[in-house]
Protein backbone atom coordinates (compact mmCIF):
# COMPACT_ATOMS: atom_id res chain seq x y z
CA UNK A 1 0.00 0.00 0.00
CA UNK A 2 1.60 3.31 -1.03
CA UNK A 3 0.24 6.67 0.25
CA UNK A 4 1.74 9.79 -1.53
CA UNK A 5 -1.33 12.31 -1.36
CA UNK A 6 -2.23 15.08 0.95
CA UNK A 7 -4.96 14.51 3.85
CA UNK A 8 -6.47 17.00 6.17
CA UNK A 9 -8.61 16.17 8.87
CA UNK A 10 -10.03 17.87 12.26
CA UNK A 11 -8.29 16.30 14.96
CA UNK A 12 -10.17 17.65 18.60
CA UNK A 13 -13.19 16.92 19.71
CA UNK A 14 -16.75 17.43 17.25
CA UNK A 15 -18.12 20.22 18.06
CA UNK A 16 -17.73 23.84 19.59
CA UNK A 17 -15.25 24.26 21.64
CA UNK A 18 -12.28 27.21 23.08
CA UNK A 19 -10.50 25.89 20.95
CA UNK A 20 -9.72 22.83 17.84
CA UNK A 21 -6.78 21.36 16.50
CA UNK A 22 -6.42 20.86 12.33
CA UNK A 23 -4.27 18.53 11.40
CA UNK A 24 -2.58 18.46 7.85
CA UNK A 25 -0.26 15.88 6.85
CA UNK A 26 1.84 14.70 3.32
CA UNK A 27 4.58 14.57 0.72
CA UNK A 28 4.09 18.44 0.60
CA UNK A 29 1.99 19.45 3.17
CA UNK A 30 3.96 22.61 4.38
CA UNK A 31 3.82 24.20 0.93
CA UNK A 32 0.68 23.43 0.20
CA UNK A 33 -0.85 25.05 3.72
CA UNK A 34 1.62 28.39 2.95
CA UNK A 35 -0.60 29.79 0.40
CA UNK A 36 -3.24 30.30 3.49
CA UNK A 37 -0.80 31.25 6.04
CA UNK A 38 -0.01 35.00 6.94
CA UNK A 39 2.83 35.33 9.13
CA UNK A 40 2.97 37.80 11.74
CA UNK A 41 6.33 37.99 11.25
CA UNK A 42 6.46 37.37 7.21
CA UNK A 43 7.54 33.71 8.07
CA UNK A 44 8.15 30.79 4.90
CA UNK A 45 7.22 28.19 6.71
CA UNK A 46 9.58 25.84 4.47
CA UNK A 47 12.52 27.58 6.22
CA UNK A 48 11.52 27.02 9.67
CA UNK A 49 12.57 24.11 11.68
CA UNK A 50 10.66 21.17 12.30
CA UNK A 51 8.45 21.25 15.61
CA UNK A 52 8.51 24.55 15.57
CA UNK A 53 5.33 26.98 16.66
CA UNK A 54 4.32 30.24 14.25
CA UNK A 55 1.68 32.74 15.24
CA UNK A 56 -0.06 34.33 12.08
CA UNK A 57 -3.94 34.70 10.49
CA UNK A 58 -5.41 32.07 8.33
CA UNK A 59 -6.65 33.90 5.17
CA UNK A 60 -8.89 32.10 2.01
CA UNK A 61 -9.76 34.15 -0.56
CA UNK A 62 -8.25 37.28 0.82
CA UNK A 63 -10.48 37.14 3.54
CA UNK A 64 -9.33 36.23 7.06
CA UNK A 65 -11.04 32.96 8.77
CA UNK A 66 -9.19 32.87 12.22
CA UNK A 67 -5.99 33.84 14.13
CA UNK A 68 -4.06 30.68 14.50
CA UNK A 69 -0.97 29.16 16.05
CA UNK A 70 0.62 26.61 13.31
CA UNK A 71 2.76 23.61 13.91
CA UNK A 72 5.45 22.59 11.87
CA UNK A 73 6.90 19.04 11.34
CA UNK A 74 9.36 18.22 8.83
CA UNK A 75 9.70 15.11 6.65
CA UNK A 76 10.78 12.21 8.77
CA UNK A 77 10.17 13.99 12.22
CA UNK A 78 6.18 14.32 12.58
CA UNK A 79 4.01 11.61 13.73
CA UNK A 80 3.16 10.32 10.15
CA UNK A 81 7.00 10.60 8.78
CA UNK A 82 5.45 13.22 6.32
CA UNK A 83 5.38 16.67 6.89
CA UNK A 84 2.73 17.60 8.72
CA UNK A 85 1.06 21.37 10.16
CA UNK A 86 -1.19 21.07 13.04
CA UNK A 87 -3.77 24.60 12.85
CA UNK A 88 -4.80 25.42 16.28
CA UNK A 89 -7.96 27.86 15.77
CA UNK A 90 -10.65 29.00 18.05
CA UNK A 91 -13.45 26.13 18.28
CA UNK A 92 -16.24 27.88 16.20
CA UNK A 93 -17.71 25.46 14.06
CA UNK A 94 -18.06 27.99 11.17
CA UNK A 95 -14.10 28.93 11.58
CA UNK A 96 -13.34 24.43 11.57
CA UNK A 97 -15.69 24.00 8.73
CA UNK A 98 -13.78 27.52 6.95
CA UNK A 99 -10.74 25.98 7.19
CA UNK A 100 -10.95 22.35 6.29
CA UNK A 101 -12.95 23.91 3.05
CA UNK A 102 -10.08 26.12 1.95
CA UNK A 103 -7.37 23.45 2.12
CA UNK A 104 -9.67 20.95 0.58
CA UNK A 105 -9.62 23.19 -2.73
CA UNK A 106 -6.05 23.07 -2.64
CA UNK A 107 -5.75 19.81 -3.70
CA UNK A 108 -5.90 18.21 -0.05
CA UNK A 109 -7.99 15.69 0.39
CA UNK A 110 -10.26 14.83 3.64
CA UNK A 111 -8.72 11.66 5.73
CA UNK A 112 -10.02 8.43 6.31
CA UNK A 113 -10.26 7.73 9.93
CA UNK A 114 -6.94 6.34 11.08
CA UNK A 115 -5.13 7.32 8.21
CA UNK A 116 -2.89 9.51 9.94
CA UNK A 117 -1.80 6.00 12.21
CA UNK A 118 -2.18 4.75 9.20
CA UNK A 119 0.64 6.23 7.44
CA UNK A 120 2.89 6.60 11.10
CA UNK A 121 3.00 2.63 10.21
CA UNK A 122 3.31 2.30 6.78
CA UNK A 123 6.13 5.15 7.17
CA UNK A 124 7.95 2.47 10.45
CA UNK A 125 6.98 5.22 12.78
CA UNK A 126 4.73 2.61 14.74
CA UNK A 127 4.32 -1.19 14.12
CA UNK A 128 0.69 -2.38 14.10
CA UNK A 129 0.66 -2.84 18.02
CA UNK A 130 1.71 0.20 18.31
CA UNK A 131 -0.69 1.54 16.45
CA UNK A 132 -3.59 0.10 17.95
CA UNK A 133 -2.78 0.79 21.00
CA UNK A 134 -3.18 4.75 19.99
CA UNK A 135 -6.92 4.06 19.24
CA UNK A 136 -6.91 1.98 22.42
CA UNK A 137 -5.51 5.08 24.89
CA UNK A 138 -8.10 7.38 22.60
CA UNK A 139 -10.73 5.16 24.06
CA UNK A 140 -9.83 4.08 27.44
CA UNK A 141 -12.01 5.05 30.48
CA UNK A 142 -9.88 3.42 33.52
CA UNK A 143 -6.42 4.11 34.74
CA UNK A 144 -5.85 0.14 34.38
CA UNK A 145 -6.79 0.03 30.66
CA UNK A 146 -4.60 3.58 30.11
CA UNK A 147 -1.54 2.08 31.61
CA UNK A 148 -1.58 -1.18 29.50
CA UNK A 149 -2.15 1.37 26.13
CA UNK A 150 0.80 3.42 26.85
CA UNK A 151 3.00 0.55 27.67
CA UNK A 152 1.78 -1.43 24.37
CA UNK A 153 2.30 2.28 22.44
CA UNK A 154 5.62 2.49 23.80
CA UNK A 155 6.69 -0.86 22.18
CA UNK A 156 6.15 -3.26 25.26
CA UNK A 157 4.29 -5.80 23.08
CA UNK A 158 6.59 -5.89 19.94
CA UNK A 159 10.22 -5.90 21.59
CA UNK A 160 8.94 -9.23 22.99
CA UNK A 161 7.45 -10.51 20.11
CA UNK A 162 10.17 -9.63 17.65
CA UNK A 163 13.51 -11.15 20.11
CA UNK A 164 10.88 -14.54 19.62
CA UNK A 165 11.11 -13.53 16.41
CA UNK A 166 14.60 -13.12 15.75
CA UNK A 167 15.31 -16.35 17.42
CA UNK A 168 13.09 -18.63 14.96
CA UNK A 169 13.98 -16.67 12.31
CA UNK A 170 17.82 -17.89 12.86
CA UNK A 171 17.18 -20.91 13.23
CA UNK A 172 14.88 -21.13 10.30
CA UNK A 173 18.31 -20.19 8.32
CA UNK A 174 19.87 -22.69 10.02
CA UNK A 175 17.73 -25.22 9.04
CA UNK A 176 17.62 -23.82 5.28
CA UNK A 177 21.40 -23.76 5.33
CA UNK A 178 21.50 -27.31 5.62
CA UNK A 179 18.95 -27.93 3.35
CA UNK A 180 21.50 -26.22 0.73
CA UNK A 181 24.07 -28.16 2.00
CA UNK A 182 22.14 -31.47 2.25
CA UNK A 183 24.53 -33.13 -0.16
CA UNK A 184 27.73 -32.31 1.74
CA UNK A 185 25.94 -34.27 5.27
CA UNK A 186 26.65 -30.90 7.81
CA UNK A 187 24.27 -29.67 10.36
CA UNK A 188 24.10 -25.94 11.48
CA UNK A 189 21.14 -26.26 13.33
CA UNK A 190 20.88 -28.44 16.78
CA UNK A 191 18.55 -30.37 17.43
CA UNK A 192 18.30 -29.58 21.57
CA UNK A 193 18.75 -26.20 21.01
CA UNK A 194 15.39 -26.20 18.89
CA UNK A 195 13.74 -28.13 21.48
CA UNK A 196 14.66 -25.23 24.00
CA UNK A 197 13.60 -22.60 21.63
CA UNK A 198 9.94 -24.38 21.02
CA UNK A 199 9.48 -24.99 24.75
CA UNK A 200 10.87 -21.02 25.42
CA UNK A 201 8.41 -19.61 22.45
CA UNK A 202 5.71 -21.79 23.46
CA UNK A 203 5.51 -20.93 27.04
CA UNK A 204 5.94 -16.88 26.19
CA UNK A 205 3.33 -17.27 23.53
CA UNK A 206 0.77 -19.31 25.66
CA UNK A 207 1.18 -16.29 28.47
CA UNK A 208 0.52 -13.40 26.21
CA UNK A 209 -2.59 -15.35 25.10
CA UNK A 210 -4.02 -16.45 28.40
CA UNK A 211 -3.18 -12.70 29.41
CA UNK A 212 -5.59 -11.77 26.79
CA UNK A 213 -9.03 -12.81 29.66
CA UNK A 214 -7.63 -10.20 32.16
CA UNK A 215 -6.72 -7.31 29.09
CA UNK A 216 -10.37 -8.12 27.11
CA UNK A 217 -11.81 -7.58 30.85
CA UNK A 218 -10.03 -4.42 31.69
CA UNK A 219 -11.13 -2.96 28.35
CA UNK A 220 -14.58 -3.67 28.36
CA UNK A 221 -15.18 -3.83 31.98
CA UNK A 222 -15.00 -6.97 34.58
CA UNK A 223 -18.10 -8.74 34.35
CA UNK A 224 -19.44 -9.12 37.54
CA UNK A 225 -22.98 -11.09 38.39
CA UNK A 226 -24.54 -10.88 42.13
CA UNK A 227 -26.40 -14.12 42.62
CA UNK A 228 -28.13 -15.86 45.42
CA UNK A 229 -31.64 -16.92 46.47
CA UNK A 230 -34.59 -14.29 46.69
CA UNK A 231 -34.29 -11.81 49.46
CA UNK A 232 -30.57 -12.20 50.10
CA UNK A 233 -30.04 -8.60 49.51
CA UNK A 234 -28.35 -8.44 45.69
CA UNK A 235 -30.41 -5.32 45.14
CA UNK A 236 -29.16 -3.79 48.30
CA UNK A 237 -25.39 -4.98 47.50
CA UNK A 238 -25.81 -3.21 43.99
CA UNK A 239 -27.17 0.19 45.20
CA UNK A 240 -24.58 0.19 47.42
CA UNK A 241 -21.66 -0.73 44.92
CA UNK A 242 -23.10 1.79 43.03
CA UNK A 243 -23.88 4.62 45.92
CA UNK A 244 -27.03 4.68 43.73
CA UNK A 245 -30.67 3.87 44.02
CA UNK A 246 -30.47 1.29 41.22
CA UNK A 247 -32.57 -1.56 41.62
CA UNK A 248 -35.57 -1.66 43.36
CA UNK A 249 -35.70 -3.27 47.11
CA UNK A 250 -38.21 -5.43 48.61
CA UNK A 251 -39.05 -7.73 50.60
CA UNK A 252 -41.30 -9.63 48.27
CA UNK A 253 -39.29 -12.56 47.03
CA UNK A 254 -38.89 -12.54 42.81
CA UNK A 255 -38.91 -8.11 42.79
CA UNK A 256 -35.86 -8.38 40.14
CA UNK A 257 -37.04 -10.44 37.29
CA UNK A 258 -34.29 -9.06 35.13
CA UNK A 259 -30.90 -8.14 35.07
CA UNK A 260 -29.88 -4.75 36.39
CA UNK A 261 -26.52 -3.68 35.36
CA UNK A 262 -24.55 -0.61 35.36
CA UNK A 263 -20.59 0.35 35.68
CA UNK A 264 -18.22 1.60 38.85
CA UNK A 265 -14.94 2.18 39.04
CA UNK A 266 -12.86 0.60 41.79
CA UNK A 267 -8.93 1.50 41.86
CA UNK A 268 -8.49 2.07 38.28
CA UNK A 269 -10.29 -0.69 36.95
CA UNK A 270 -13.65 -0.48 35.39
CA UNK A 271 -16.40 -3.27 36.85
CA UNK A 272 -19.89 -3.78 35.25
CA UNK A 273 -22.23 -4.95 37.76
CA UNK A 274 -25.34 -7.35 36.96
CA UNK A 275 -27.98 -7.42 39.39
CA UNK A 276 -29.88 -10.72 38.50
CA UNK A 277 -33.22 -13.03 39.42
CA UNK A 278 -33.29 -14.73 42.34
CA UNK A 279 -32.58 -18.31 42.13
CA UNK A 280 -35.20 -20.85 43.80
CA UNK A 281 -37.76 -23.02 42.28
CA UNK A 282 -40.80 -21.25 40.81
CA UNK A 283 -44.17 -21.64 38.73
CA UNK A 284 -44.02 -17.98 37.42
CA UNK A 285 -43.69 -18.02 33.80
CA UNK A 286 -41.95 -14.60 34.22
CA UNK A 287 -39.83 -15.42 36.98
CA UNK A 288 -38.44 -18.48 35.21
CA UNK A 289 -37.31 -16.42 32.10
CA UNK A 290 -35.79 -14.12 34.75
CA UNK A 291 -33.57 -17.06 36.45
CA UNK A 292 -32.89 -18.01 32.67
CA UNK A 293 -31.48 -14.61 31.77
CA UNK A 294 -29.54 -14.85 35.30
CA UNK A 295 -27.75 -18.30 34.50
CA UNK A 296 -26.86 -16.86 31.08
CA UNK A 297 -25.12 -14.06 32.97
CA UNK A 298 -23.29 -16.02 35.69
CA UNK A 299 -21.63 -17.89 32.26
CA UNK A 300 -20.57 -14.93 30.34
CA UNK A 301 -19.70 -13.51 34.13
CA UNK A 302 -15.62 -13.21 35.53
CA UNK A 303 -16.78 -12.53 38.64
CA UNK A 304 -19.79 -14.33 40.60
CA UNK A 305 -20.68 -12.94 44.04
CA UNK A 306 -23.03 -15.56 45.58
CA UNK A 307 -24.74 -13.72 48.27
CA UNK A 308 -26.49 -15.21 50.83
CA UNK A 309 -28.65 -15.15 53.98
CA UNK A 310 -27.15 -17.62 56.49
CA UNK A 311 -30.84 -17.44 58.11
CA UNK A 312 -32.51 -18.39 54.82
CA UNK A 313 -29.96 -20.50 53.36
CA UNK A 314 -28.04 -23.93 54.21
CA UNK A 315 -24.61 -24.70 53.10
CA UNK A 316 -26.07 -27.34 50.94
CA UNK A 317 -28.11 -25.26 48.82
CA UNK A 318 -24.91 -22.91 48.59
CA UNK A 319 -22.96 -25.64 47.37
CA UNK A 320 -26.04 -26.92 44.61
CA UNK A 321 -25.56 -23.45 42.91
CA UNK A 322 -21.66 -23.42 42.79
CA UNK A 323 -21.52 -26.84 41.31
CA UNK A 324 -23.92 -25.83 38.38
CA UNK A 325 -22.01 -22.53 37.79
CA UNK A 326 -18.65 -23.50 38.54
CA UNK A 327 -15.60 -22.89 35.81
CA UNK A 328 -11.78 -22.67 35.67
CA UNK A 329 -12.69 -19.03 34.59
CA UNK A 330 -14.91 -18.04 37.10
CA UNK A 331 -13.87 -16.30 40.19
CA UNK A 332 -16.20 -16.93 43.14
CA UNK A 333 -16.66 -14.35 45.83
CA UNK A 334 -18.70 -16.26 48.93
CA UNK A 335 -20.43 -13.28 50.70
CA UNK A 336 -22.50 -13.89 53.72
CA UNK A 337 -25.04 -11.30 54.13
CA UNK A 338 -27.32 -9.44 57.01
CA UNK A 339 -24.55 -10.00 59.31
CA UNK A 340 -26.26 -7.29 61.66
CA UNK A 341 -28.62 -10.53 62.56
CA UNK A 342 -28.02 -13.20 64.61
CA UNK A 343 -26.80 -16.37 62.50
CA UNK A 344 -28.35 -19.64 63.42
CA UNK A 345 -26.07 -21.65 61.53
CA UNK A 346 -22.42 -21.84 60.48
CA UNK A 347 -20.75 -22.54 57.30
CA UNK A 348 -17.76 -24.68 57.27
CA UNK A 349 -15.08 -22.67 54.52
CA UNK A 350 -13.40 -25.94 53.66
CA UNK A 351 -16.54 -27.16 52.18
CA UNK A 352 -16.06 -24.79 49.44
CA UNK A 353 -12.07 -25.37 48.94
CA UNK A 354 -13.02 -27.66 45.25
CA UNK A 355 -14.63 -24.43 44.22
CA UNK A 356 -10.82 -22.16 44.72
CA UNK A 357 -12.99 -20.22 47.84
CA UNK A 358 -10.56 -19.24 50.67
CA UNK A 359 -12.51 -16.70 52.72
CA UNK A 360 -15.82 -16.18 53.74
CA UNK A 361 -16.69 -12.06 53.09
CA UNK A 362 -19.44 -11.17 55.43
CA UNK A 363 -21.20 -7.80 55.01
CA UNK A 364 -24.32 -5.99 55.71
CA UNK A 365 -25.59 -4.63 52.08
CA UNK A 366 -27.49 -1.66 53.60
CA UNK A 367 -24.19 -0.07 54.81
CA UNK A 368 -21.82 1.30 52.31
CA UNK A 369 -18.88 0.78 54.72
CA UNK A 370 -19.63 -2.43 55.43
CA UNK A 371 -19.88 -3.17 51.60
CA UNK A 372 -16.08 -1.75 51.39
CA UNK A 373 -14.38 -5.06 51.67
CA UNK A 374 -16.04 -6.46 48.62
CA UNK A 375 -14.62 -3.59 46.83
CA UNK A 376 -11.22 -4.16 48.74
CA UNK A 377 -11.43 -8.14 47.29
CA UNK A 378 -12.75 -6.97 43.72
CA UNK A 379 -9.55 -4.65 43.86
CA UNK A 380 -7.15 -6.90 44.63
CA UNK A 381 -7.96 -9.87 42.45
CA UNK A 382 -8.04 -7.27 39.17
CA UNK A 383 -5.69 -4.05 40.49
CA UNK A 384 -3.87 -2.11 37.90
CA UNK A 385 -0.63 -2.43 39.76
CA UNK A 386 -1.18 -6.24 38.97
CA UNK A 387 -2.44 -5.80 35.17
CA UNK A 388 0.66 -3.75 34.33
CA UNK A 389 3.40 -6.35 35.65
CA UNK A 390 3.69 -7.75 32.39
CA UNK A 391 2.32 -7.27 28.80
CA UNK A 392 -1.42 -7.48 28.91
CA UNK A 393 -2.82 -8.85 25.63
CA UNK A 394 -6.31 -6.58 25.02
CA UNK A 395 -7.08 -7.13 21.31
CA UNK A 396 -9.27 -10.09 19.75
CA UNK A 397 -6.81 -9.59 16.54
CA UNK A 398 -3.74 -10.17 18.67
CA UNK A 399 -5.26 -12.92 20.47
CA UNK A 400 -6.07 -15.01 17.66
CA UNK A 401 -3.15 -14.71 15.83
CA UNK A 402 -1.47 -16.02 19.17
CA UNK A 403 -3.97 -19.04 18.90
CA UNK A 404 -2.13 -19.37 15.24
CA UNK A 405 1.26 -19.32 16.35
CA UNK A 406 0.98 -21.90 19.43
CA UNK A 407 -0.64 -24.29 16.83
CA UNK A 408 2.04 -23.93 14.46
CA UNK A 409 4.50 -24.00 17.57
CA UNK A 410 2.73 -26.97 18.91
CA UNK A 411 3.59 -28.77 15.38
CA UNK A 412 7.10 -27.90 15.28
CA UNK A 413 7.69 -29.67 18.28
CA UNK A 414 6.00 -32.59 16.77
CA UNK A 415 7.89 -32.80 13.26
CA UNK A 416 11.45 -32.29 15.52
CA UNK A 417 10.12 -35.71 17.89
CA UNK A 418 9.26 -37.55 14.68
CA UNK A 419 11.90 -36.65 12.48
CA UNK A 420 10.71 -35.27 10.18
CA UNK A 421 12.77 -33.62 7.09
CA UNK A 422 13.91 -30.34 7.36
CA UNK A 423 12.16 -29.46 4.11
CA UNK A 424 9.01 -30.21 6.18
CA UNK A 425 10.14 -28.78 9.60
CA UNK A 426 11.05 -25.06 7.46
CA UNK A 427 7.60 -24.56 6.89
CA UNK A 428 5.97 -25.25 10.75
CA UNK A 429 8.87 -22.64 11.34
CA UNK A 430 7.38 -20.32 8.73
CA UNK A 431 3.74 -20.40 9.58
CA UNK A 432 5.09 -19.50 13.42
CA UNK A 433 6.64 -16.71 12.64
CA UNK A 434 4.37 -15.61 9.93
CA UNK A 435 1.91 -15.89 12.78
CA UNK A 436 3.91 -13.37 15.17
CA UNK A 437 4.95 -11.16 12.22
CA UNK A 438 1.09 -10.42 11.59
CA UNK A 439 1.17 -9.22 14.99
CA UNK A 440 3.13 -6.37 14.79
CA UNK A 441 2.63 -5.60 10.70
CA UNK A 442 5.57 -7.62 9.55
CA UNK A 443 3.46 -9.65 7.37
CA UNK A 444 0.46 -7.29 6.50
CA UNK A 445 -2.31 -7.39 3.35
CA UNK A 446 -4.33 -4.29 2.49
CA UNK A 447 -6.98 -5.38 3.34
CA UNK A 448 -6.38 -6.36 7.07
CA UNK A 449 -5.05 -2.90 7.33
CA UNK A 450 -8.11 -1.27 6.25
CA UNK A 451 -10.06 -3.23 8.58
CA UNK A 452 -7.96 -2.09 11.61
CA UNK A 453 -7.52 1.73 10.81
CA UNK A 454 -10.83 1.74 9.69
CA UNK A 455 -12.04 1.43 12.99
CA UNK A 456 -9.79 4.60 14.36
CA UNK A 457 -11.64 8.07 14.96
CA UNK A 458 -11.10 10.58 11.90
CA UNK A 459 -7.99 13.07 12.45
CA UNK A 460 -6.18 10.00 14.22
Amino acid sequence: MEVNDDIVAISSAPGMGAIAIIRISGPIAISKFQPFFNSKKNKKLAGQSSHTLHFGEFVSDDKVIDEVLVSVFKKGKSFTGDESVEITCHGSTYIQKSIVEALLKNNIRLAKPGEFTMRAFLNGKLDLTQAEAVSDLIYSDSQAMHKISLNQMRGGFQSELKLLRADLLHFLSMIELELDFSEEDVSFANKEDLIKLVDKVEKKLISLKDSFKLGNAIKNGVPVAIAGKPNAGKSSLLNSLLNEDKAIVSNIPGTTRDAIEDTVFINGIKFRFIDTAGLRETSDEIEIKGIEITKSKILKSSVLIYLFDINDTNEKEILKDLKEFYSNDLKIILVRNKIDLNSKTKINIDSFKKYKITSLLEISAIDKESVSIVRDNLSTEFGSDSSNSDVVVTNLRHYNALSDSITSIEKVREAIENEIPGDLLSIDLRNVIDSVGEITGEISNDEMLGNIFSNFCIGK
